[in-house]
C-alpha cells in the first residue's frame, strides 16, 4: 500500500514539474509574444514585449514568438518596361517591421509567409512606380523619389499583413542581357571609329611635321651652303688679293714660289706619267735659280 502512495506521488510531483515547465516561457530583446487562448489573445497580456520571463496556463494557453527587428525581403531581378518604352531589369528590396502581431498572425502566419507576401507587393509597386517614368529618371535624376512612391504604395497593402514597411530600395538597374551586349557592341564600333579617326589625323599631323622639317633641313642647308659659298668667294677674293699685291711688290720672287709649288704637285708619287725635255721652260729655276724667270739662253744673250 505504502509503494503504491510513494508511486503516485512520484507521478503526481512529475506532472507537476510538467505542468510549471509548460506555464514558463522567456521573450528575449529580438521577439515579442503573442499569448492566444483556444485561438483568441487573452485579455490584458495577449501581448507581450518585454523580455524576461512569463507565465501561462498549460494546455490552454500558446505563445506565438515573432521577431521584433526589422525585417528585409529581396525581390529577383524584375523586368520592367520604362515610360519610353526601354525595358529595364530592377534589383530591389523592402525592409519591414510587425506592428500589428495578432494582424501578422491572422493573414500570412510566420515571416516565411510575410515574405512570400510581401515580394508580391514589392513587384507590383516597382512595375506601377516606374512604368510611369523614363530611363533618365529612373537611373540618375528621379531615383530617390520613386524609391519613395513605391515605398509609400508598398506599405498600403503591407498594412493589410500587420507589417510597416521602414524602407524602400532600387539597388540596381541594368539593361536586359541582349539588349546589353548590343550596346556594349555599337560602343565598341563607335570607340574604334574614332580610335581609327585619332590615328588618321595623328599620323597626318605627323606627315604635316615631317614635311615641314625636311623643308626646313633643306632650306637651312641651302642657306648654310650660301652663306659658305659667299665667305669661300670672298676668301678667294682677299687671297688673289693678297697674291696680287705680291706679285706687283717683287714679281721674280713670286714667279719661283709658284713654280716651287708647281714642282711640288707634279713630282708627287701617283699614277700619272708624261715626257718633257728638260730644257723645258718649266725647269727653268733648275739650272738657273737665280734667273728669276728666264731661260739660260735668254741669261747668255744679255750677257753679250
Amino acid at each position: 500500500m505504502r509503494s503504491s502512495i510513494l508511486f503516485l506521488g512520484v507521478i503526481a510531483l512529475l506532472a507537476a514539474l510538467i505542468l510549471a515547465g509548460g506555464s514558463l516561457f522567456t521573450v528575449s530583446q529580438t521577439e515579442q509574444a503573442l499569448v492566444l487562448r483556444f485561438g483568441e489573445p487573452v485579455a490584458g497580456r495577449g501581448l507581450i514585449t518585454e523580455p524576461g520571463l512569463h507565465f501561462k496556463i498549460p494546455l490552454i494557453e500558446n505563445v506565438i514568438v515573432l521577431d521584433n527587428r526589422i525585417l528585409d525581403v529581396e525581390s529577383p531581378n524584375l523586368e520592367v518596361l520604362a515610360s519610353d518604352n526601354q525595358r529595364l531589369e530592377v534589383d530591389s528590396f523592402i525592409r519591414y517591421r510587425i506592428v500589428d502581431p495578432l494582424r501578422f498572425y491572422q493573414s500570412v502566419g510566420g515571416v516565411a509567409g510575410a515574405n512570400n507576401q510581401l515580394a508580391s507587393v514589392l513587384n507590383s509597386a516597382v512595375r506601377r512606380v516606374l512604368s510611369e517614368a523614363n530611363q533618365q529618371q529612373i537611373v540618375r535624376d528621379e531615383r530617390a523619389a520613386l524609391m519613395v512612391r513605391i515605398k509609400e504604395q508598398a506599405n498600403v497593402e503591407a498594412r493589410k499583413f500587420g507589417v510597416s514597411v521602414v524602407d524602400a530600395r532600387i539597388r540596381r538597374v541594368d539593361l536586359p542581357q541582349q539588349i546589353s551586349e548590343k550596346v556594349y557592341g555599337r560602343m565598341q564600333t563607335e570607340r574604334a571609329r574614332e580610335a581609327a579617326e585619332y590615328r588618321a589625323q595623328g599620323a597626318e599631323q605627323a606627315q604635316k611635321i615631317t614635311a615641314k622639317a625636311d623643308r626646313d633641313v633643306i632650306v637651312l642647308k641651302a642657306e648654310a651652303q650660301r652663306k659658305a659659298d659667299q665667305t669661300k668667294g670672298e676668301g678667294d677674293a682677299e687671297r688673289n688679293r693678297i697674291f696680287a699685291e705680291a706679285f706687283g711688290k717683287d714679281p721674280d720672287f713670286f714667279a719661283f714660289y709658284r713654280s716651287m709649288q708647281a714642282y711640288e704637285t707634279a713630282f708627287k708619287s701617283h699614277d700619272t706619267r708624261f715626257l718633257v725635255s728638260p730644257r723645258s721652260d718649266f725647269f727653268r729655276f733648275f739650272g738657273t735659280p737665280t734667273a728669276a724667270g728666264k731661260s739660260s739662253d735668254e741669261t747668255a744673250a744679255q750677257k753679250k
